[in-house]
C-alpha cells in the first residue's frame, strides 16, 4: 500500500487534513508512536465505480492509500529524530503549507508567508540527512582501510556526492543518481530524497482559486523542482464537505465554483507525482482497481495480483476503459470488435486498462 506522511510547522492545517482525507474514524494510534496519527484511505475512482455499475460484483475493492499524521512542527522532528523512523518509512511526502490569514491562529514566524515555511523546512529535512551522511561517512573511512570492498567504495562515492549537494542546500531528491549511486543510497531513507507534494491550505475566501497552486510554485520557483508537484486545498470547506452526503456535498462544491473534492485533487496529484497508474480486473465476483508504477509490463501487473498469476503467466486479455464502456461490458461483442487484445509478457499496461490474466497453475 502507498504510505504518504502528512508533514508541517505547527497550525498549518496537517490534522485538519489528516481527518478530512481519513474521516476521522479510520484514524488509529501507530504502535509506539502515540502523537502520530495513521489512516487508509479509499481512492475515489469514478471509472471503477461505473464499471461495478456494469458488472453488478459481490465486492468491489477500491485502491487505498495510508496517510500517516505526524505531531507538532516537522523541524522538530527532524532535529530531535524521536518521530522521523515514521517519515523515512513513507513513499512520498505531503507538506501542507499555511495560505490562510487567521488572527485567532499565531502563524509561525509572525507573518503568512508560504514561500518562507517551504524553504525553512526544506533546510530542516537537508541538515537531517546530512548528519546521517556524514555519520555514515566517517564509520566508511575506518571500514574501507581494513579493508578493499567495491560495494563500501561505491556506497562513499555516492555518500560524498550527496554530501556535496547536501552543504549546498540542495534536497537529494533533485541529484541525479546512477542506478548503481541510487542502490547504495536506497537504504538510508533520506527525507530530503523523497518525492515532495506541497499543499497550500488556502483562506475561504482564495477557496475557488484553483491557479492559486500553481501561481505560488511559480513564484516560489517550485515549477523547475524534480519530483515535486503543488497543489491547494481549503482546510475550512474540506471539513465542512466532509459531514454532507454525497448529493450535498456536489452542490456546495459548485457553490464555490469547484469541480471536486481536495481528497481527490490529494491523491491525483500524488498518483502524477510518484509515476502511478491503476488498472482494473473486473467480474461478478469482484471489481478491483490495482495500483503500479508507469511503465509496467503485464508480467509485473500480473505480480501485483498474485505471485502464482505472475509465476504461470500465459497471455493478458486487455481492452480500454472507454472501449469496454462502448460495448456496455460485453466481452464477446469487444471480441467482435475487435477491441480486446491479447499481450505477451512485455505489453506495457496503460492507466484504466481492464486486464484479465490467463495463466497456468
Amino acid at each position: 500500500m502507498l504510505k504518504i506522511g502528512i508533514v508541517g510547522l505547527s497550525l498549518v492545517g496537517k490534522t485538519t487534513l489528516f481527518q478530512i482525507l481519513t474521516h476521522s474514524h479510520s484514524s488509529k494510534i501507530a504502535s509506539g508512536k502515540p502523537e502520530t496519527h495513521v489512516g487508509v484511505v479509499k481512492v475515489p475512482d469514478a471509472r471503477l465505480d461505473r464499471l461495478a455499475e456494469m458488472f453488478h460484483p459481490q465486492k468491489l475493492v477500491h485502491a487505498s492509500v495510508e496517510y500517516v499524521d505526524t505531531p507538532s512542527s516537522v523541524i522538530q522532528l527532524a532535529r530531535t529524530g524521536t518521530q522521523s523512523a515514521a517519515l523515512k518509512e513513507m513513499d512520498a511526502l505531503v507538506h501542507v503549507v499555511r495560505a490562510f490569514e487567521d488572527s485567532a491562529i499565531p502563524a509561525e514566524g509572525g507573518s503568512v508567508d508560504p514561500r518562507r515555511d517551504v524553504e525553512s523546512v526544506e533546510l530542516e529535512l537537508i541538515l537531517s540527512d546530512l548528519a546521517v551522511v556524514e555519520k555514515r561517512l566517517e564509520r566508511l573511512e575506518k571500514d574501507i582501510k581494513k579493508q578493499k570492498n567495491p560495494a563500501l567504495e561505491m556506497e562513499r562515492q555516492a555518500l560524498e556526492k550527496a554530501k556535496q549537494a547536501l552543504e549546498g542546500q540542495k534536497p537529494l531528491r533533485e541529484l541525479e543518481l546512477s542506478p548503481q549511486e541510487e542502490l547504495a543510497l536506497r537504504g538510508f531513507t533520506f527525507l530530503s530524497l523523497k518525492p515532495m507534494l506541497y499543499v497550500l491550505n488556502l483562506g475561504e475566501k482564495d477557496a475557488a482559486r484553483t491557479d492559486a497552486a500553481d501561481e505560488f510554485a511559480q513564484e516560489a520557483g517550485l515549477k523547475q523542482r524534480p519530483r515535486t508537484a503543488v497543489t491547494a486545498v481549503c482546510g475550512k470547506i474540506e471539513e465542512e464537505l466532509s459531514e454532507l452526503s454525497e448529493e450535498e456535498a456536489a452542490e456546495f462544491l459548485a457553490s464555490y465554483n469547484l469541480k471536486e473534492s481536495a481528497i481527490s485533487r490529494l491523491i491525483r496529484s500524488s498518483y502524477a507525482l510518484l509515476g502511478l497508474i491503476s488498472f482494473f480486473t473486473v467480474g461478478e465476483d469482484e471489481c478491483r482497481a490495482w495500483t503500479i508504477p508507469e511503465g509496467s509490463t503485464a508480467l509485473d501487473a500480473a505480480g501485483e495480483i498474485h505471485s502464482d498469476i505472475q509465476r504461470g503467466f500465459i497471455r493478458a486479455e486487455v481492452i480500454s476503459y472507454a472501449d469496454l464502456i462502448e460495448v456496455a461490458g460485453s466481452f464477446s461483442e469487444a471480441r467482435n470488435r475487435a477491441l480486446l487484445k491479447l499481450e505477451g509478457k512485455e505489453y506495457v499496461v496503460h492507466d484504466a486498462e481492464i486486464v484479465h490474466f490467463r495463466h497456468s497453475g
